[in-house]
């Protein structure tokens, strides 16, 4: 009997799911053995955000993400530019900018998972594991707070780059952005975004350290997007060129052009924006599955 009426007392106290607004639906989820959870989104949206906080209050992360794509745009276009022949007489600077817009949006995506390493140290990562949330929520919200951070600030380059001729660090350009395709570039954008943050986080999810993740980056991430056509366009450079065509970024750099060229004879020896579509998809959707798989796991690794 005490321990009944010690039961119903319990049951008393627990907290009651609260509504998100007057009226709406249950931001709270109770489960059957009466473990109240916050739902899938919700932790979503709160660990994106967080992302979004911790990246903007670190002012050199923002001016290393943008400031080191646009120098190698600047020194490399004004170093190649003699030497370089585009396709339909595209100037150098004209061939890279998509390819600097995607090297952002790596450069954000894939640093932005290096948090999983720093919060595995801090302990805040135990916590989250920890919480009666599901475990694809905190992939989710990882990969979303990167993938944002990595549009907006694509989105800013290739707002401020052609201004950059008015200072005399490029030469006009055509770089085919308009109104008209302007969501359609930010959509391929955050899909090549949710793609590169993903492969980010299943690569630093079972890191301990940010020198070993900075030691993947410079080996196997910046050849991944030099061999992606970003760089250099495929040619017939024999097995590199094969090399090229395997790489799954090399499809959402060849999307990107299709997207932002408007004369059809500069993008003639590229894949379709179909296939460029249906990689990058794919690519993300393989990424993804393979994240959360290696987050529900059971490891001795996730308790550190």
């Amino acid at each position: 009997m005490e321990e009944a009426g010690l039961r119903t007392e319990l049951d008393l106290t627990r907290p009651s799911p609260q509504p998100l607004s007057p009226g709406g639906r249950g931001a709270f989820e109770v489960d059957d053995e009466g473990v109240v959870s916050p739902g899938l989104w919700l932790p979503v949206y709160t660990l994106a955000l967080r992302e979004l906080v911790r990246f903007f209050r670190q002012r050199t992360r923002v001016v290393g993400a943008l400031g080191q794509p646009i120098i190698f745009w600047v020194l490399f276009g004004a170093g190649l530019h003699g030497s370089f022949s585009g396709p339909a007489g595209m100037s150098y600077q004209e061939y890279f900018f998509p390819g600097v817009a995607v090297m952002i949006v790596m450069f954000t995506a894939i640093y932005s998972t290096i948090s999983i390493i720093e919060d595995r140290r801090d302990g805040f990562l135990q916590g989250v594991l920890v919480a009666p949330i599901p475990r694809v929520s905190l992939v989710l919200g990882k990969v979303c707070g990167g993938t944002i951070l990595a549009v907006l600030q694509a989105v800013v380059f290739l707002t401020v780059g052609p201004l950059l001729s008015l200072v005399g660090l490029s030469p006009p350009l055509e770089t085919g952005l308009t109104w008209q395709n302007a969501v359609a570039v930010i959509g391929f954008l955050a899909l090549i975004g949710f793609s590169l943050t993903a492969l980010g986080y299943l690569i630093a999810w079972p890191m301990d350290s940010t020198h070993g993740f900075h030691a993947i980056m410079s080996v196997f991430l910046m050849p991944m997007w030099l061999l992606s056509g970003s760089f250099f366009p495929a040619g017939d450079s024999g097995w590199l060129s094969w090399v090229i065509r395997l790489n799954p970024l090399t499809y959402g750099v060849a999307g990107l052009r299709r997207i932002m060229t408007t004369d059809a004879a500069a993008v003639a020896g590229l894949p379709s924006l179909s296939v460029c579509l249906s990689v990058t998809i794919l690519a993300a959707m393989a990424y993804m599955t393979i994240a959360i798989w290696m987050t529900n796991r059971p490891a001795v690794h996730n308790a550190r």
